[in-house]
C-alpha cells in the first residue's frame, strides 16, 4: 500500500501544530518552507485537514493554522481519512469473476477470500492509526530528542514564524 505524499505532509505539519502555544498559528508558507515542501501543494492538503474539523484557519496577515482540538483528540487516522477519504486502500472488483470461461454468480455468493483478507488487514491498520494521537507522537519525539537537536531547531522557527492572536 502507498500512501500520498500529501499524507505525510499533513501529518508533519498537524504534529508541527500541536506544538504550538494555545492561540498561536503558522501559516502554510512557513510550513511549506520548514519542511522543504510546496506551499501549493501543501495549501490543498491543509484545506482537507480544515473541510474535516481537524485545523482552524484565521485569514490576514496574523491569520494561518492552528489545531481545531487538543492534539490529544486527533488521531493519525483522522489526519488520513482528511486528506485520503475514508475508502479502503484495497477495492475488490471481482475479478475472479471475469475471463474467458466465467462461471454462473451462483458460485460466488460468499465474499472473495482476497477481499476479506485485505479487509482485516485494512482494519488492523486502522485500528494502529486510530490509536495513536498528534500529542503520542510529540511525547515520541521528546523521548528521540536526547541531545534537544530537534526541540531546538523547532524552536528557533517558531520564534521567527509564530503569529499570535491580537490583544
Amino acid at each position: 500500500m502507498k500512501l500520498s505524499d500529501g499524507i505525510e505532509q499533513a501529518l508533519h505539519c498537524a504534529t508541527l501544530l500541536a506544538a504550538l502555544p494555545i492561540g498561536a498559528r503558522l501559516s502554510a508558507k512557513a510550513m511549506a518552507d520548514f519542511h522543504g515542501v510546496s506551499t501549493s501543494y501543501l495549501l490543498k492538503h491543509l484545506q482537507a485537514l480544515s473541510k474535516a474539523g481537524l485545523l482552524h484557519t484565521e485569514p490576514g496577515p496574523r491569520g494561518g493554522y492552528r489545531l481545531a482540538r487538543a492534539p490529544d483528540r486527533i488521531t493519525l487516522l483522522d489526519v488520513v481519512l482528511a486528506v485520503e477519504g475514508p475508502e479502503p486502500a484495497f477495492r475488490c472488483k471481482e475479478i475472479r469473476q471475469n475471463g474467458p470461461d466465467p462461471l454462473p454468480a451462483k458460485h460466488f455468493k460468499a465474499p472473495c477470500q482476497i477481499n476479506a483478507a485485505m479487509l482485516r488487514a485494512e482494519r488492523a491498520y486502522r485500528a494502529e492509526l486510530r490509536g495513536t494521537s498528534l500529542a503520542d507522537l510529540l511525547a515520541e519525539l521528546a523521548q528521540a530528542d536526547t541531545d534537544g537537536t530537534i526541540t531546538a531547531r523547532g524552536c528557533a522557527f517558531f520564534d521567527s514564524h509564530i503569529r499570535h492572536p491580537k490583544p
